[in-house]
């Protein structure tokens, strides 16, 4: 007998299609099992979940942190428009002639309507796709401080505000969704980092160059200029955005072209996509409650800064206006350096075999621990740059909070679920913002001095932060609580 061909395929006849690659066709005659091909795209934690191991990487690498960019990009437009109340809090408080109090007062209704539109992430992303979702979310945001310009009052700076924050309170389920679409779980830390912190970016980038132009050419103008920012986002969202493959729709797309394929093959296989979960297992999990409770406290820390930090440093500690606005980035440089090196440093624990526990929950609340005891002793700082030190190192070890915590929420949801998940998570979140601004208000009308009233309030934050902590430090564990929700 003779001996049998050599069955090595050369490059002509190496198969032309990725599905034939994957399944090669069955041979007349003889049956030959197919061996999984070996995925070098793909990560060893991302093929371990369900939500990822039936997804191909779609593209390149390139093209998965350029979409990123995209989101990032907006999310720094979405700061922007919070940020700008503490650049113009004061300029507008002399013209409307308004009390701490009451500028307190629209930062907090600001964030109680960003907690109730935080709760139509889940339909949104439901009925729109996300392309057109966050498109129609950021048209809103540029026009609707438009009429603050054209006549301001306190009446019309509360209704602008409220409707922005209502258009925004969706936004950021379904930027961390479009986000991490081009991601997998264990690779979401960076992803998340990125779009934390993009506040600082914002702050750094954008609050010099807004208050340059509220001190030269008046509030409205820095209003209007983050208008024109809008819409150069929305051109550039339309013409370079698609979904990753990482959601449920990619997912239920793959399992289809797979079924076609190996049904053309002469196979029949059977699709099983991740059943959704009753929204009670996850929103009542030990994680997300105690977790619930840590993000509110930091969140409230940071609409504190993002409302009353420039008119800490003028008012409370007497730098001039532009010196404030231009200090206002100091904490985030902090956070964005402490974030996006946590981010980095996490994801690679993930892929050495750290739990998402150690990794995810017991890193940010060691950072809020030291916050808070940073923030502590604040009120006893009499000098203002030791005082301005303080505040920034001390936000910016709280700041590593969001994204290592957003993304152990992630992990808890089956990915269609994802984004009515991290809805109702960032919403409760908001309700940190909408108490802290205007109860740092009250603090400082009723304060011996506004610079005590300013650091008051911040000693009281890292206070409740310190206590939130310690209980996500004994309640939450990611992988326990994804096992009971999941199955």
């Amino acid at each position: 007998m003779g001996q049998p061909a050599n069955t090595t395929p050369t490059i002509a006849s190496r198969p032309r299609f990725e599905h034939d690659r994957i399944r090669p066709p069955v041979s007349k005659g003889r049956h030959v099992t197919p061996i999984a091909p070996q995925r070098n795209d793909v990560q060893p934690e991302a093929a371990a979940t369900p939500d990822s191991s039936a997804v191909p990487v779609f593209g390149t690498r390139k093209r998965a942190w350029t979409m990123t960019g995209l989101v990032v990009f907006l999310y720094i437009v979405n700061y922007a428009d919070k940020a700008v109340l503490g650049i113009i809090a004061q300029p507008l408080a002399r013209e409307l002639g308004l009390k701490s109090s009451q500028i307190g007062m629209v930062g907090s209704l600001f964030f109680l309507m960003f907690c109730i539109g935080g709760f139509l992430a889940g339909p949104l992303n439901k009925y729109l796709t996300l392309r057109w979702a966050l498109l129609i979310l950021a048209a809103i945001w540029s026009l609707v401080m438009l009429p603050l310009v054209l006549g301001a009052s306190l009446a019309m700076l509360i209704v602008s505000r409220m409707l922005l924050g209502f258009a925004e309170g969706p936004s950021s389920a379904l930027m961390h969704t479009a986000a991490y679409s081009w991601h997998p779980p264990a690779k979401r830390g960076l992803p998340g980092a990125m779009l934390a912190g993009s506040a600082s970016i914002a702050k750094i980038a954008l609050a010099p160059v807004l208050t340059f132009i509220a001190v030269h050419y008046g509030w409205r103008a820095a209003v209007l200029s983050l208008s024109v920012l809008g819409l150069v986002w929305m051109g550039c969202w339309l013409a370079g955005w698609s979904e990753g493959p990482y959601t449920s729709k990619a997912v239920k797309a793959t399992k289809n072209a797979d079924t076609e394929a190996t049904e053309a093959a002469g196979t029949a296989t059977k699709a099983v996509t991740e059943p959704n979960v009753p929204w009670r297992k996850i929103l009542l999990s030990r994680t997300f409650v105690s977790c619930c409770f840590l993000i509110a406290a930091i969140y409230a820390l940071t609409t504190v800064v993002l409302t009353w930090l420039p008119s800490y440093f003028e008012v409370g500690l007497g730098y001039s206006a532009m010196q404030a606005g231009s200090m206002f980035a100091l904490p985030s440089i902090v956070g964005l350096v402490l974030m996006i090196t946590s981010g980095s440093v996490t994801d690679k624990l993930i892929g050495r075999g750290f739990t998402s526990r150690t990794v995810r929950v017991i890193v940010p609340c060691v950072g809020v621990l030291i916050c808070g005891s940073i923030l502590l002793f604040l009120p006893q700082i009499s000098t203002p740059i030791v005082a301005v030190a303080m505040v920034s190192v001390g936000y910016g070890f709280s700041a590593i909070t969001f994204p290592l915590i957003n993304a152990a929420i992630s992990e808890l949801c089956p990915p269609q679920q994802t984004a009515g998940t991290m809805g109702f998570f960032l919403a409760i979140m908001s309700i940190g913002g909408l108490i802290a601004p205007y109860a740092t208000g009250v603090i400082v009308d009723n304060a011996a001095t506004p610079a005590d009233g300013y650091a008051q309030s911040f000693q009281a934050i890292g206070i409740i932060g310190v206590i939130a902590a310690v209980l996500v430090l004994v309640f939450a564990n990611p992988e326990r609580d994804r096992k009971l929700i999941r199955g």
